[in-house]
């Protein structure tokens, strides 16, 4: 065909075009080859000549990098060995997914149909060829460009798999998305020449199209995507678990990695349902989740969001839905798309019924309307269910990862709340929080796009019925409005209610808390009675606005639960009133607007009630993250042996409140204490000992001053602090086992003799907070986990209050001399005949140090610490017995026996 040719061709095809026919004409051809045809042609011969091109510049560029290397060696020439050279960058390992697998099989599924296509056209030209009819080889021209085309670009997708590449080349990404464009325009028309002008003749080519478009519309997204689905990996040695029995807990979830198919009709979930359909799950059978999915994660990014708007917004309270939405707006916006996507196909029935109901009688508006009509009903019922099980998925996603962040947020508020604010927040409450308060806010998720889905439902159902009853669906309007407004007052009482029934929770698991926790007492003073009776009380009052809370909620739920049958009979009879036709299809569809509509209304009573209930959670919730904390600049903490001063006070001023007017708890503390040294704190009982010994650990709020300590700190409290489990559980702490040094520490802390009278040694279970164990042994038992953590500094309240004199004794010589003497400690004191020992005595007084040096020089000064030591001495001469701790007669009778008083 020469250009005179062609030239004509593109005349005649402006000609055609202008009379809307999408026909190129061939000059000396009796048939027509269509424009889109002509086009794909084009197509599919440029992509594959720039395939072709950067095939063969490829293999230049591997041909020059390898001449390179080979000039390099000779070169070289210095060492035996050979290099192991990779042009083309070989992979050691790599996992394929089912994406990648569904993406290679739609290649050469369309592959396989462009050649079905071409050998029935080239079997159909040479059968009228043998008949001696005129034959227009043309028309196999596209089958033939296709599949040239798709045979090569399909092996080089497979290739990939060979390479290792975790993206696919951006040639064949636009090749995808180009030919998905062209089917649909091929659909269109022919579509059109189907529907419209009557057209029973389907080509080989109408049935290809239809054919090749679910393949070619994954292929497009997959293009769109990029990813292939190939997780490559160097070597695969390191991706293995050393045990087998580890390997369950090492693999993450398939749904983070899954591809777009996988997702879409949730096939990653098989494998593990494939396990539970054999035998139990077990909890090595559980993936891991996703890093984004996991609590820290989301921790962190709700945690940044939330001190910003704190930064923000100092003279107003911050908003904690706002940083859970700002958070989170990504999971919700996506969630948001199915539940669009769904709320809109779920009124095409509705929609579409009265058009069904008027073909069924005999009413066709255009050929092959029953076809048409059902392929709608099939394709959005089938994109309802795919959206619902998405939208509920990504709700539960969503609900999880907001709760998971919040229980965070309040378990590190809970470690770093200050001593003030843990007066108001007992233990019960935190657990309140994070039990109830927290499980309601991610519960929220699932009312979360109610709010904009009612309205458009109305909005949808008002159209359908206007449609259908015409100006009778303003009756609708006004029915549903009233039936939305009764409901306001009574959410304003819900709310009233939900707040007293959470304060009246919270006080019964105070309580609760406190009977558990001190129940020894509760049974040795036969208190057990009145403290039933107090949280019988509590129960009742808990149970009065619970009842209070429920009933309200009922009524409401009864009357948006009669709302369905009060709109449909206003609407009716609104219509039969104004005279309209009400024809079988037009109530038909009115009727499942209707019954579509409903859910919706029904769910307003709890989404009024969750909305009132998650405020007030919210409220709850922020109230406790906005509480005093810990000064974080309290104490500057240098590092390990940056400086030989273990610990100094600057002119410090403390005070366990802040905010009161009263005197300082602690004031004008001046101190240096340098390495290795021993200090001893003593002085009059309330003269704020154990105040000092929180100043240096940063416990207690500084209102002005500077507190340095180098290296880390351990620290003693006066009552003993033990955890549930056996006695060496309490020693070690979590810290790896050591034996030959967990071995000095129970012979520094005294503990051979009560592990050998104990059934099971170390291994003794002490029961509740140490309940089986005596004072002694209790205070024993965390001066051994203090001494196993090997610190820099020992901060010791009062540690030889619980134990005899000779226990006291022994303990100061192998536990603080020996046992310490290479390390920094600072003990309280009220035993004198520990002072000489000390390099440093502190004596306070009303929070102040009025004296500091050693034993003889405070001794020679007289004052405060010569009364502490003549008092000391004459309420040893006051007594006919030697000086004797408190070490509880328990621990007396495990040592001595029981005697025989007769």
């Amino acid at each position: 065909m020469g250009f005179t040719s062609l030239l004509n061709s593109i005349t005649a095809y402006s000609s055609s075009l202008s009379a809307g026919q999408l026909h190129f004409i061939l000059l000396g051809s009796n048939q027509s080859l269509p424009i889109l045809e002509l086009s794909s042609i084009c197509i599919n011969l440029t992509f594959l000549l720039v395939f072709l091109f950067l095939i063969s510049a490829r293999q230049i560029l591997v041909c020059i990098r390898r001449t390179r290397f080979l000039k390099e060696d000779y070169v070289e020439n210095s060492s035996p060995i050979r290099r192991s050279i990779s042009v083309d960058g070989e992979v050691q390992g790599a996992t394929v997914g089912t994406g990648f697998k569904f993406s290679v099989f739609c290649c050469f599924y369309v592959l396989l149909v462009q050649v079905v296509v071409l050998g029935f056209d080239g079997f159909c030209l040479i059968r009228e060829a043998v008949d001696g009819k005129v034959v227009d080889w043309s028309v196999t021209a596209l089958p033939a460009a296709q599949g040239l085309a798709w045979s090569m670009l399909s092996f080089s997708a497979l290739h990939c798999k060979f390479k290792g590449l975790e993206k696919f080349s951006l040639l064949l990404r636009v090749w995808w998305v180009i030919s998905f464009g062209i089917c649909l325009c091929n659909l269109y028309v022919d579509g059109r020449s189907f529907l419209v002008d009557g057209s029973n003749h389907l080509t080989s080519h109408v049935v290809a199209n239809f054919a090749v478009t679910p393949a070619l519309a994954f292929l497009c997204f997959v293009g769109i995507r990029g990813a292939t689905g190939i997780d490559v990996y160097r070597n695969p040695d390191l991706r293995e678990p050393l045990l087998e029995e580890e390997a369950g807990c090492l693999k993450v979830t398939p749904y983070s990695d899954a591809g777009l198919f996988s997702l879409a009709i949730l096939s990653w979930l098989n494998p593990l349902l494939s396990i539970g359909a054999k035998r139990p799950l077990e909890l090595k059978d559980i993936p891991l989740l996703a890093p984004k999915d996991r609590a820290k994660t989301n921790y962190k990014v709700l945690n940044s969001n939330w001190e910003k708007l704190k930064d923000e917004n100092q003279s107003k309270q911050p908003s904690l839905a706002w940083a859970i939405l700002k958070s989170f707006w990504k999971e919700a916006a996506g969630n948001a798309v199915f539940a669009l996507l769904n709320t809109i196909v779920s009124y095409v029935g509705p929609y579409m019924i009265s058009y069904f109901v008027d073909y069924l009688g005999g009413k066709e508006t255009f050929p092959h309307e029953g076809y048409a009509l059902a392929g709608i009903f099939f394709v959005s019922k089938l994109v309802e269910t795919l959206t619902t099980r998405h939208w509920y998925l990504g709700v539960d996603i969503l609900g999880m990862q907001v709760r998971s962040a919040l229980t965070a947020m309040v378990y590190h508020k809970g470690l770093k709340l200050s001593s003030l604010a843990k007066q108001s927040h007992t233990s019960g409450e935190i657990v309140n929080y994070m039990a109830v308060d927290v499980q309601r806010v991610g519960d929220y998720s699932w009312y979360l796009h109610d709010i904009w889905m009612l309205p458009l439902q109305i909005i949808l159902a008002l159209a359908i019925l206007y449609k259908n009853v015409g100006i009778a669906s303003i009756a609708t309007l006004v029915a549903t409005i009233v039936s939305i407004i009764v409901t306001v007052p009574l959410a304003k009482v819900q709310e009233d209610y939900q707040d007293k029934l959470m304060t009246a929770k919270d006080e019964r698991m105070r309580t609760t808390s406190e009977c558990l926790r001190n129940m020894r007492i509760l049974k040795l003073q036969a208190w057990e009675e009145r403290y039933r009776v107090k949280l019988e009380e509590m129960r009742n009052v808990e149970f009065r606005w619970l009842r209070k809370a429920l009933y309200s909620q009922a009524f409401i739920t009864f009357i948006f639960w009669s709302s369905p049958i009060f709109v449909a009979a206003v609407t009716f009879g609104t219509s039969i009133l104004l005279g309209g036709q009400l024809t079988a299809g037009s109530v038909l569809s009115a009727l499942a607007t209707f019954r579509i509509l409903q859910e919706p209304l029904r769910n307003f009573p709890d989404l009024v009630s969750m909305m009132a209930q998650t405020k007030v959670s919210l409220d709850r919730i922020s109230g406790f993250l906005q509480d005093e904390e810990l000064q974080e600049d309290a104490t500057i903490v240098l590092p390990r042996g940056m400086s030989k001063v273990a610990i100094e006070v600057k002119d410090g001023e403390f005070s366990w409140d802040p905010s009161s007017s009263s005197r300082p708890t602690l004031s004008g503390i001046q101190m240096k204490v340098e390495s290795r040294m021993r200090v001893a704190v003593c002085g009059m009982v309330g003269s704020g000992k154990s105040s000092f010994l929180s100043c240096i650990l940063g416990e207690i709020p500084k209102i002005s001053g500077d507190v340095r300590v180098c290296g880390t700190a351990a620290y003693v409290s006066q009552s003993a602090w033990i955890q549930s489990g056996n006695i060496e559980e309490n020693i070690l702490f979590g810290s790896p086992m050591d034996k030959a040094k967990y071995k000095n520490v129970i012979h520094a802390c005294s503990l051979k003799k009560d592990f050998e009278l104990f059934s099971h040694g170390d291994q003794t279970i002490i029961g509740d907070r140490g309940i089986n164990l005596s004072g002694g042994q209790k205070q024993r038992v965390q001066l051994a986990r203090a001494l196993y953590q090997d610190a820099d500094i020992y901060l010791l309240d009062d540690p030889f209050s619980a134990v005899d004199a000779h226990t006291g004794s022994e303990l100061f010589k192998e536990y603080i001399m020996t046992a310490l003497a290479s390390k920094t400690v600072v003990f309280v004191t009220h035993q004198v005949e520990f002072l000489p020992a000390a390099d440093l005595i502190l004596v306070l007084k009303e929070g102040r140090i009025i004296q500091a040096g050693k034993y003889d020089e405070l001794l020679q000064a007289g004052t405060d610490f010569n009364a502490l030591v003549s008092a000391h001495h004459e309420a040893i001469e006051a007594m006919d017995i030697p000086s004797f701790s408190s070490e509880d007669s328990d621990e007396n009778l495990l040592l001595d026996g029981p005697k025989n008083t007769e």
